[in-house]
C-alpha cells in the first residue's frame, strides 16, 4: 500500500486544526457576559450603585443619628452620576470636630470613586461611617425613585420617609409605589423594649394595610397606640412628600389631580441649638407657592422668635422661589435651620 506523502499529511493535519477552531467559536456559550452589553443590554445594577437614568441636581439623604450626633449625606448629580458627596451634618463639638475633619472628605472621595454606598468605613471613625453610608444609601434611594419616574416606566418606586421621633421611640416607614398606587407599607422603624415590643406587633400590621387601602397617610390612629400611629402617619407622609413629579398617583404624590404641576414636599429636619426646624413646600408649575414650617423652636423665649421670624421666612422662600434667602434678624439659628430644611425640600424637586 502507497504511503501518504509527509507534505501531504502536514496539509491535512493543518486544515483539521482550522476546522476545530472554528467549530469551538461557533459553540460560544449564549451566557457569556459579555454578549448581553454586546446586544446593546445593560447588565443589572448592583444594589447600593447610583442610579443610571440621566438623574441630575442635588439629592439629600435623611438624617442618620449616631451616638456621637447627626450625619446627613447631600449628592450632585449629573447624568446619573455622582459628582460630588458632602456632608451637610456631621458630629461636632470636642474630639468630634477632629473626627470629622479627618473622616467625611475621605467619605466624600469614596463615594465619588465607587458611584454608590458600598464603601469601607474610615478607621477610627466607625459610627460616623455608619450614620454617612446610611443617609447616603436614603439619597441613593431618593435619587432611583427620581430616575424612575423621569424615564416613564411606571415601575415600582421604593420611598423611605423621615424618621419621626415619638414618646417612645424613633417611627419610619418605607412604601413601595407601583402604578400611582401604594402596594406596599412597612416600618423600617418602631417603638421597641418592655410594652412597646406588644404595641408595635400589634398596631404596625394594621397601620400598614390602612396605609395600603387609602393610598395615602389619612390613616385612622390604632387605638392603644396613639404615639406609634401619629409617628407611623408622620413618617408616611415625609415618604409620599419624595414621591417624583409623574412617578406616583394623586392620591400617592398629593398632586390633587393626578398632575405634575403641584406637589407637596417636606424637608428634612434641622437640628439647631434651640430645636428642631423642618419645612414644607407646596410646589405648582416649577414655582414655590407656599412655605410653611412643620417644627420650629418652642418654649420660652423661643415661642416669640418663631411666631416673628417664621411667617417672614416663610414669605421670603415664596418670593425668592429658593433656599437663598435672608436670616431675619434676631433669629439666626431658626433662620440657619429653616434654609436648611427647604434646600433638603427642593432637593428633592430637583432644585
Amino acid at each position: 500500500m502507497r504511503k501518504s506523502h509527509p507534505v501531504r499529511r502536514a496539509v491535512l493535519a493543518g486544515a483539521a486544526t482550522v476546522s476545530g477552531i472554528v467549530l469551538l467559536l461557533s459553540l460560544k456559550p449564549a451566557s457569556d457576559p459579555g454578549s448581553a452589553q454586546a446586544a446593546g443590554q445593560a447588565p443589572p445594577a448592583a444594589a447600593g450603585q447610583a442610579p443610571q437614568g440621566g438623574v441630575n441636581g442635588a439629592v439629600t439623604g435623611d438624617a442618620a443619628q449616631t451616638q456621637y450626633g447627626a450625619v446627613q449625606v447631600r449628592l450632585t448629580m449629573s447624568n446619573g452620576k455622582i459628582t460630588k458627596a458632602e456632608a451637610v451634618q456631621a458630629p461636632k463639638g470636642g474630639r468630634s470636630d477632629q473626627i470629622t475633619a479627618s473622616s467625611v472628605p475621605r467619605l466624600n472621595q469614596a463615594v465619588v470613586a465607587a458611584q454608590g454606598a458600598e464603601i469601607d468605613a474610615v478607621s477610627g471613625a466607625t459610627y460616623t461611617s455608619a450614620g454617612y453610608k446610611k443617609s447616603l444609601q436614603s439619597a441613593l434611594d431618593k435619587a432611583k425613585a427620581s430616575a424612575g419616574a423621569q424615564q416613564g416606566s411606571g415601575g415600582a418606586q421604593t420611598l423611605t420617609g423621615d424618621v419621626a421621633q415619638t414618646q417612645y421611640g424613633p417611627v419610619q416607614v418605607r412604601v413601595t409605589v407601583a402604578g400611582g398606587k401604594i402596594t406596599k407599607a412597612e416600618a423600617v422603624q418602631a417603638p421597641k423594649g418592655g410594652r412597646s415590643d406588644q404595641i408595635t406587633a400589634s398596631s404596625v400590621p394594621r397601620l400598614n394595610q390602612a396605609a395600603v387601602a387609602a393610598g395615602n397617610a389619612d390613616v385612622d390612629a390604632v387605638s392603644g397606640a396613639t404615639y406609634t400611629s401619629a409617628g407611623y402617619k408622620k413618617s408616611l407622609q415625609s415618604a409620599l412628600d419624595k414621591a417624583p413629579a409623574g412617578g406616583g398617583s394623586s392620591q400617592a404624590a398629593g398632586s390633587g389631580g393626578g398632575q405634575a404641576a403641584t406637589r407637596t414636599l417636606t424637608g428634612t429636619v434641622a437640628q439647631t441649638q434651640y430645636g428642631p426646624v423642618q419645612v414644607r413646600v407646596t410646589v405648582t408649575g416649577g414655582k414655590i407657592t407656599k412655605a410653611e414650617a412643620v417644627q420650629a423652636p418652642k418654649g420660652g423665649r423661643s415661642d416669640q422668635i418663631t411666631s416673628s421670624s417664621v411667617p417672614r421666612l416663610n414669605q421670603a422662600a415664596v418670593a425668592a422661589g429658593n433656599a437663598q434667602i435672608d436670616a431675619v434678624s434676631g433669629a439666626t439659628y431658626t433662620s440657619a435651620g429653616y434654609k436648611q430644611s427647604l434646600q433638603s425640600a427642593l432637593d428633592q424637586a430637583g432644585g
